[in-house]
């Protein structure tokens, strides 16, 4: 593995999609990251399809287009924890790890003497991260976290919708995921802070703590006015305009951030006296003010076609853009000049198999693409011998006993 992680070892005890998302970010930036899955089951996502990786001659394979796009720069072994045998040979490579991250329920691992506490004094330096529904403290510390309950729970959903609709989840898992990235961050913060001190430590990232502190402006909204916000569907609570248009062929979007882009849009469609009505003048009076003006705009969009709109206010230096689907989002050139999507070769297909790429440039240490996602177990005898220097028939054993 090469990038700025090089050289660290990852013990990933994570499943499904927070911690898998924390574990990727970190093998990409060179981690080595050894993901322990149950025997012959795996992590559930394996099997969160359809889509499945599909073959040459189109037929699924066991891999999941869920899995793909968390797991790759792992390497896969299998290992039973409800076992002592699974809990010692854990324990073992964990003291050769400089990172452990786990998503059990809270104290789910120290029945198997995985907990933090546990493991901290055979090895000081550890940085281990644990990622739950609620963290590790709190009357809701022992439940169990999913993302739209997380969503839900967060008054993130409270935001999201029509006005007079009801609650909406975002349309991707935006808890779990905002979870894996502050996740991440905190074990790079970790890594710095054990290598001023030499002392590894706890990281508690709680999922309902991560999706509050995505409530950005919106909480901020409420902690300046008392006033819960209300959902303004695609509309923005401090900027106007800044929505979906309807166009006389499509939809687009105006993101008008500020005074000057407003003139600038005002002159190109040709209704210059907005600018200047004291109602619409500046942002503060169009917010206090949207009711009068959208369906003023909405009715001057409406008039043109799509291209109008974006290549005139592009032109102008006002913000607009598209509402692509996600086939056009792959197929846009600046995502491709971006190479936000990256081919990777797979054992179970003849031809490349394609993923998202990685959103962090970096000028000296990029991230990189050196193993696809593995397939179930498949590094166990590799892993397990580097390491714990164990045999084949050792390797065997453990097999026939169910350990790994």
């Amino acid at each position: 593995m090469t990038g700025p992680l090089n050289g660290l070892r990852l013990f990933d005890l994570t499943r499904i999609l927070a911690g898998p998302t924390c574990t990727q970010i970190l093998g990409d930036l060179g981690a080595e990251v050894i993901k322990v899955e149950r025997p012959v089951s795996g992590d559930d996502t394996r099997k969160f399809g359809p889509p499945f990786l599909k073959d040459e001659a189109g037929r699924e394979t066991s891999e999941s287009a869920y899995f793909l796009g968390l797991n790759r720069n792992k390497r896969s072994i299998t290992l039973d924890l409800t076992k002592p045998e699974g809990q010692d040979l854990a324990r073992r490579m964990i003291a050769q790890c400089d990172i452990l991250v786990e998503n059990f329920k809270t104290g789910g691992l120290s029945k198997y003497g995985l907990s933090y506490d546990q493991l901290k004094d055979a090895n000081p330096g550890l940085v281990y991260c644990s990622v739950t529904g609620f963290g590790q403290t709190g009357p809701y510390a022992e439940r169990p976290g999913y993302d739209v309950l997380i969503q839900a729970m967060s008054g993130l959903m409270s935001t999201t919708g029509e006005p007079e609709g009801e609650p909406q989840k975002s349309g991707v898992p935006i808890s779990d995921l905002m979870s894996g990235m502050y996740a991440a961050v905190g074990i790079c913060a970790a890594l710095r802070h054990r290598e001023i001190t030499g002392e590894g430590q706890h990281i508690d990232i709680s999922m309902l703590d991560t999706s509050v502190a995505t409530l950005s402006m919106q909480g901020m909204n409420y902690l300046a006015s008392g006033v819960a916000p209300p959902r303004f569907g695609n509309a923005h609570p401090n900027i106007v305009p800044y929505q979906v248009f309807a166009t006389s062929d499509g939809h687009i979007i105006l993101a008008i951030a500020n005074d000057g882009q407003f003139d600038r849009f005002c002159e190109f469609a040709g209704v210059v006296e907005l600018c200047k009505d004291d109602r619409f003048c500046t942002n503060v009076e169009r917010v206090l003010n949207r009711e009068a003006l959208i369906p003023i705009l909405a009715d001057i969009v409406a008039a043109k076609p799509s291209h109008h709109w974006l290549e005139g206010l592009e032109a102008c230096n006002v913000s607009s853009g598209p509402i692509n689907t996600i086939d056009q989002v792959f197929d846009d050139p600046h995502v491709r000049a971006r190479e936000m999507e990256i081919a990777m070769a797979h054992p179970l297909v003849d031809k490349p198999v394609r993923l998202i790429g990685s959103p962090l440039k970096m000028s000296a240490s990029p991230p990189s693409y050196d193993l696809p996602p593995p397939l179930l177990g498949e590094h166990t005898d590799a892993v397990l011998g580097e390491m714990l220097e164990l045999g084949a028939d050792e390797l065997a054993g453990l097999r026939y006993r169910g350990v790994i």
